[in-house]
C-alpha cells in the first residue's frame, strides 16, 4: 500500500514539474545570412582549407546565435547551405563533409567531439547552443559509406546527404534530417531511400524541420503536420524568388496559414541569384519578416510565437461550390504564369464580380479599387493541371494579379511594383484538393499582416483597404494525390513531347541558318 501511494506521489509530482516546465509562448530567431562562398573551382579544397571557410561563415553565424540568445531566443534557425555554399559537384562538396550520428547516440559534440571522428562543425555548433543555453537549427553535409551490394550505392562508395541538425540548449544532438527533394543542380547529394520524418520535443513545442524544395511535396511536409501534429516547423532554405506566386516571404507565410503551425524560415542572403526572403510566420498572420534586394548584409529575424498555434478547420470549396458562376462572355484569354498556361479575365471596372475557369477549377473574385489606372491592368487567372519544370506536381490555383504592362500578353510575368491599391477583395475556388495556401502580396514584395482573412468556407477576404498596392492575391492549391496519377502523367508526356518537337525544330532551323 505504502508503495502504490509513493508511486502515485511520485507520477503526480512528475505531472507538475512537466506543467511547470512548459511554456505557452516562446521567442523565436532566424537569420538571413549573406554566406561566405567558396572559389569556383573542379579540383576539391583540402579539408583545412575547408574548414577555414566554413569557419569564416561559422564566426558570422556565432554573431547572430549570441545575439539571439541575449534577446532571449529560445531558438535559432540558420539558412540551407549557410555554412559553404551551393556550387558544388560531389567531389568538391566532399571535404566539407562530416559524418553526422543519429540523435539516439545521446550525443554531446562540444563535450565530446572526437566520438565519431573528426567533426569540427559539429563540435562548433554544440558549443554555440550549450554556451548560449538556446537551440540551433543549421544545415550542414553528411556522408556514409555504402556497400558494393547496394544497387543503389553511388559509384564513389558513399552517400552524400544535405543536411538539418538540431542541438539543444546543452548542446545535444536531437535531430538530424536528410533532404527528401533535391532540388535540380544539387547533384552533390543524394536523397534518402525514404522520406524521413524527424520531430522532437521542447517545453514550447512540438518541432519538425524539413528543407527548402520540400515544401512543394507531400512527403515528409504535410505528415509532420497531419500525422505527427508538429506546432512548429523548422525550414532552412536557399529559395530563389520567382514571382508572382512563389517568392519566399509569401509562399512560406502562406504555408504556415493553410497548414495551421508556426513556421520558422531562414533563407541565404544573396540578391545576384535573387534569394532573400525569411520570417516568422504563425497560422493568423506573420510576425516578422525581411525581404532585400538591395544590400548585402545579413538580417536577424525575432519573435514572440504561441508554442501551440490554433488550427482552423477550412472547407476550401464550400463558398465556391454554393454560388453560381458568372456568365464569361467569350472574354478569357490565355497566359503563362511560371511555364503553366493558365486562363485569364481582364478586371475592367473600379469594381467587379468575375468568374473564370480551368478544367474542374472555377475561381469567383469580388473587389473594388481605390481607383482604376490606365496604365495598369489586373486579371484573374485560374491554372488546374501537372507542374513539370524544376519539379513534377499538380496544381489548383486562383490568382487575381498585376500584369506585367497593359498588355494582355505580359499577364503572368514576374511584376515587383504596382500602384493600384484595393478597398476589398474576396476570392475564392471550387478546389478538390484541401491543401490550398492563401497568399497577399504587396508591391515591392511586401507581406500584408493582419489585412486579410480566410473563412471556414473557403473565401480569402480582405479585413480593411490594403495597406499598399497590391501585387497579387492567391489561392494556391497542392493536390498531391494527383502528381502521378494516369491523368496527370498522360499530361506529362504530352508536354515532354512538345518539348522535343520544338527542341527539333529549333535544331534543324539552327542546321539550316549554319
Amino acid at each position: 500500500m505504502i508503495s502504490s501511494q509513493l508511486l502515485a506521489y511520485v507520477a503526480i509530482s512528475a505531472f507538475c514539474i512537466l506543467n511547470v516546465s512548459a511554456v505557452d509562448t516562446f521567442i523565436a530567431a532566424v537569420y538571413e545570412h549573406s554566406v561566405i562562398l567558396p572559389n569556383a573551382t573542379l579540383n576539391p579544397a583540402s579539408h583545412e582549407e575547408a574548414l577555414a571557410l566554413m569557419n569564416q561563415n561559422l564566426d558570422v553565424l556565432e554573431g547572430a546565435i549570441t545575439s539571439a540568445a541575449k534577446q532571449g531566443a529560445h531558438i535559432i534557425v540558420t539558412p540551407e547551405d549557410g555554412i559553404y555554399g551551393w556550387v558544388f559537384t560531389r567531389e568538391t562538396i566532399y571535404p566539407y563533409l562530416e559524418d553526422i550520428p543519429d540523435p539516439q547516440v545521446n550525443w554531446i559534440p562540444c563535450n565530446d567531439p572526437s566520438r565519431f571522428g573528426h567533426t569540427p562543425v559539429q563540435e562548433r555548433l554544440s558549443c554555440l547552443a550549450k554556451n548560449n543555453s538556446i537551440y540551433v537549427v543549421a544545415n550542414i553535409g553528411d556522408k556514409k559509406p555504402c556497400e558494393a551490394n547496394d544497387p543503389q550505392c553511388p559509384t564513389d562508395g558513399r552517400y552524400q546527404y544535405n543536411t538539418n541538425v538540431v542541438f539543444d540548449s546543452e548542446g545535444k544532438l536531437v535531430a538530424r534530417y536528410h533532404k527528401q527533394n533535391i532540388f535540380m543542380g544539387e547533384d552533390q547529394f543524394n536523397s534518402p531511400k525514404k522520406a524521413e520524418v524527424i520531430t522532437f520535443n521542447t517545453t514550447f513545442g512540438k518541432f519538425g524541420i524539413f528543407t527548402c524544395f520540400d515544401i512543394l511535396f507531400h512527403d515528409p511536409a504535410v505528415i509532420l503536420v497531419k500525422d505527427f501534429h508538429v506546432d512548429t516547423v523548422l525550414f532552412p532554405t536557399a529559395w530563389m524568388n520567382v514571382l508572382p506566386h512563389l517568392s519566399a516571404v509569401e509562399f512560406h507565410s502562406a504555408w504556415a496559414m493553410g497548414m495551421g503551425v508556426n513556421f520558422l524560415a531562414a533563407n541565404i542572403h544573396h540578391p545576384p541569384k535573387k534569394m532573400t526572403g525569411s520570417g516568422i510566420y504563425a497560422p493568423d498572420s506573420p510576425r516578422a519578416f525581411h525581404y532585400d534586394m538591395k544590400t548585402e548584409e545579413g538580417k536577424l529575424l525575432l519573435s514572440l510565437l504561441d508554442s501551440h498555434p490554433y488550427r482552423s478547420v477550412v472547407n476550401w470549396s464550400s463558398y465556391a461550390n454554393s454560388i453560381e458562376a458568372l456568365s464569361t462572355g467569350n472574354q478569357e484569354f490565355k497566359g503563362t504564369v511560371f511555364f503553366d498556361n493558365f486562363t485569364f479575365m481582364e478586371l475592367k471596372g473600379v469594381t467587379g464580380n468575375y468568374t473564370v475557369c480551368h478544367r474542374d477549377l472555377c475561381c469567383h473574385l469580388s473587389y473594388k479599387m481605390s481607383e482604376k489606372r490606365s496604365d495598369e491592368v489586373y486579371a484573374l487567372g485560374a491554372f488546374d493541371g501537372l507542374h513539370t519544370v524544376e519539379g513534377t506536381y499538380y496544381l489548383q490555383i486562383c490568382t487575381m494579379l498585376k500584369c506585367g504592362t497593359t498588355d494582355l500578353k505580359t499577364c503572368g510575368e514576374s511584376v515587383e511594383a504596382a500602384s493600384t491599391r484595393f478597398e476589398m477583395f474576396s476570392l475564392s475556388g471550387t478546389f478538390g484538393t484541401q491543401y490550398v495556401f492563401p497568399e497577399v502580396l504587396l508591391s515591392e514584395v511586401q507581406l500584408a499582416p493582419g489585412e486579410f482573412q480566410v473563412s471556414s468556407d473557403g473565401r480569402l477576404f480582405s479585413l480593411k483597404p490594403t495597406s499598399g498596392p497590391v501585387l497579387t492575391v492567391t489561392l494556391f492549391g497542392r493536390w498531391y494525390e494527383k502528381d502521378w496519377t494516369s491523368n496527370a502523367l498522360s499530361e506529362l508526356r504530352t508536354q515532354a513531347l512538345g518539348l522535343l518537337i520544338v527542341s527539333s525544330v529549333v535544331a534543324f532551323a539552327l542546321q539550316q541558318w549554319s
